[in-house]
């Protein structure tokens, strides 16, 4: 899996507290080894089609998108904060 990070993801990523994003990425190396690890708990964002989310604790969420190119799997991250405020502009 390739990830691509949105220009938000990059500066949502980078207000987060250092503990959430030390989860945040090890939610990302589950989401590359298993892309529906249980503890992820990804599904579908509602009345946002292709877009999905993923749980990196109880209050933290990412959105991302999935794309194949060349045989490969291409995520798309889209947006990372606390679950209100992600699935308000997922």
């Amino acid at each position: 899996m390739i990830f691509v990070r949105t220009e938000r993801f990059k500066k949502a990523f980078q207000s987060l507290p250092k503990e959430i994003q030390k989860k945040t990425v090890r939610a990302l190396r589950l989401l590359e080894e298993d892309t529906f690890y249980p503890s992820l708990g990804v599904k579908k964002v509602q009345g946002a089609p292709g877009i999905w989310e993923a749980r990196i604790d109880l209050k933290y969420r990412m959105t991302f998108q999935l794309d194949e190119e060349n045989g490969k799997t291409i995520c798309l991250l889209r947006n990372v904060d606390n679950h209100d405020e992600c699935l308000k502009n997922p």
